[in-house]
């Protein structure tokens, strides 16, 4: 059962999601519609991203799981790709004071082999620098693919087997989920997307199972706090029965 939490009369009453996953959609169309590169778009989405960081964990989110770099998105051009990774680059290190201030554990779920030594470093630098924040945590899936999580998973339980460690008829739900990248963040609540489109896009197959879907028509670069609360509103006004009949 949720539970409302009151907030500024601004906010109203709300029903804060446990775990929140964001496919942040729509940068190269809101660039495009304003007559710029489509790296400006990206470059605009960070101040989206650290506004909806910040308010969830405000609010008592426990987990936040961003789409930040799909295995999709390798195919993109180039110039695109190398700019999107400077710009993750800028990000893992100007936002260390803000995970550092709200308590915030940084988290990395995604495929590890494609990216580059200094994106790693960067990486794992902020990751270590976080360990021990108390705080919500927030996961960046980055060279990430819901197929390739579950592909990765099923490799895991099939090494396992051949070593006589598990049994075939021992791997279930709970084995498969044990399997994944970050077996210990709840699944999704909600899972918001941005841009009006209506795709889950590979991303949390597993985990976004009983996910309440939010669309937002507005491009990521213009999804500020008004949005974030609206979304968790319309949660908040649905009856999730998970198969049963309340």
């Amino acid at each position: 059962m949720k539970k409302s939490r009151p907030h500024s009369e601004q906010e109203g009453e709300l029903v804060v999601p446990k775990s929140v996953a964001v496919i942040m959609d729509g940068n190269g169309r809101w660039a495009k519609q304003a007559g710029l590169e489509r790296i400006r778009g990206h470059e605009r989405g960070i101040d989206a991203v650290r506004t909806t960081v910040t308010e969830c964990a405000r609010l008592g989110v426990e987990a936040l799981v961003l789409y930040a770099f799909s295995e999709e998105n390798w195919q993109r051009p180039k110039r695109e790709v190398d700019m999107l990774f400077r710009l993750l680059k800028r990000f893992l290190v100007e936002e260390r004071a803000t995970l550092m201030d709200n308590r915030i554990r940084l988290l990395h779920s995604g495929r590890r082999e494609r990216l580059a030594a200094d994106v790693l470093r960067l990486l794992d630098e902020t990751i270590a620098m976080t360990a021990d924040n108390d705080g919500m945590r927030l996961s960046l899936a980055i060279s990430y693919g819901g197929r390739q999580e579950l592909v990765d998973a099923m490799r895991a339980l099939a090494r396992k087997v051949a070593a006589g460690d598990l049994l075939p008829d021992a791997i279930d739900e709970r084995a498969i989920h044990a399997a994944l990248y970050h077996p210990e963040l709840p699944d999704p609540d909600v899972l918001i997307r941005t841009a009006g489109e209506q795709r889950i896009s590979n991303f949390l197959l597993w985990q976004v199972s009983y996910a309440e879907l939010h669309v937002s028509d507005v491009c990521w670069p213009e999804f500020g706090k008004e949005h974030l609360l609206a979304a968790f509103r319309d949660y908040g006004r649905r009856v999730r029965k998970f198969g049963k009949v309340l």
